[in-house]
């Protein structure tokens, strides 16, 4: 676990760096313009999820490590691997974007509550003693809320010239959220395999649940067919190396980062069909 300890903090800083630049006080804006869209992404997203999450941890037998760990994926916030899919798809791009850089702000509120509250409710203590909600909080806001601030700056200072850099940015966000799972499935590869029964299975299902929740929730109380695959998408896809920075800075143990692997892997297979498919529907 080494490797993703030492690169998961990096990866995620520049992977929110790379969100930054492609911000502008806009997208903000936007939420106020078009609110109905944007709470219903952001209820699906962040209360939801958890819940569907909770409800399946219940149910489904499973060692509580990797219990902890599908609720430690399912507060991650969605990553930008959805909007570079929702525009493929044909979504709402501009709302994925807005969805994506407000729930990861919040996310250093939202993220710690969820998993501190859910291992109360599971009986772990097996979280590093120097380690506390607040503590968690200010980490993440170096690593998250500050590179996005910063991306956003610069995207000020530098917009035309970050404007035609935005394929590059995104294309290397992406290849940095894959070297993090990469290093994982290598590092750790005999004790990965060992659990990834367990964890695939809720992975897979807490997946296609939320995507199609997404979809069929959009599709009763947004405004379009464009938003409701965004939505669906930001439902899907989570931000795998928040969850592994997560993670790494609560546990020692592997275990807990081996549903957001499986999940990982999950979600890039599920929503390639699901983009594959909507791109049909106007």
């Amino acid at each position: 676990m080494e490797i993703a300890t030492k690169i998961a903090p990096l990866a995620l800083a520049i992977i929110m760096f790379g969100l930054g630049l492609g911000l502008t006080i806009h997208d903000f804006l936007r939420v106020i313009k078009v609110p109905v869209d944007f709470i219903v992404g952001f209820f699906c997203q962040v209360i939801l999820l958890p819940i569907i999450a909770f409800i399946l941890i219940k149910i489904i037998p499973m060692p509580i490590e990797i219990a902890l760990g599908v609720m430690i994926i399912a507060a991650a916030p969605g990553g930008v691997t959805s909007n570079v899919l929702t525009k493929f798809a044909d979504g709402d791009v501009a709302l994925s974007v807005t969805l994506t850089a407000i729930v990861s702000i919040l996310s250093i509120l939202t993220v710690p509550f969820i998993i501190f509250t859910s291992a109360d409710i599971l009986g772990i203590t097996e979280i590093n003693r120097d380690i506390s909600m607040i503590s968690m909080s200010l980490k993440m806001f170096l690593v998250v809320t500050i590179p996005v601030l910063f991306g956003m700056i610069i995207r000020r200072l530098m917009t035309d010239f970050i404007v035609r850099k935005t394929l590059i940015v995104q294309r290397i966000s992406i290849i940095l959220f894959i070297v993090v799972f990469i290093s994982i499935w290598v590092e750790e590869w005999d004790r990965i395999i060992s659990f990834i029964t367990r964890a695939g299975l809720i992975s897979l299902i807490l997946n296609i649940i939320m995507i199609l929740a997404g979809y069929y929730i959009a599709k009763y109380f947004t405004s379009g067919v464009a938003q409701r695959k965004c939505i669906s998408l930001e439902c899907g896809l989570q931000n795998g190396t928040l969850a592994v920075f997560v993670a790494t800075q609560l546990f020692d143990d592997i275990v807990f980062m081996v549903p957001t692997a499986a999940y990982a892997l999950i979600m890039f297979i599920t929503s390639i069909f699901f983009v594959l498919i909507v791109r049909k529907i106007n």
